[in-house]
């Protein structure tokens, strides 16, 4: 009758150690934070500003056309999540 206590009393001991095994402290809290890709512009002229006659109707008139530019992307960094510290919630 012992050994059957004493073996009940053990396989209800070793059922509950890993209930008693997960309870820690919360050491700190980080929220995940969404960085956008970043890049790096420039641009070159396409075709530069001018100056143009042009007819409309029976008048002449002076029309201004300002320059145009191709404007190039390069890939600087990734889209990527950090983590930054927060205050806990739970």
């Amino acid at each position: 009758m012992k050994t059957l206590t004493a073996v009940a009393t053990a396989l209800l001991m070793s059922a509950a150690a890993p209930a008693f095994a997960w309870e820690g402290q919360v050491v700190a809290c980080y929220d995940k934070i969404f960085v956008p890709a970043e890049f790096k512009t420039s641009k070159t002229l396409h075709k530069p500003a001018r100056t143009v006659w042009e007819h409309k109707g029976d008048q002449m008139v002076e029309v201004y056309y300002p320059a145009m530019f191709l404007e190039h992307r390069t890939l600087v960094t990734e889209a990527h999540y950090v983590k930054r510290k927060a205050p806990c919630r739970h």
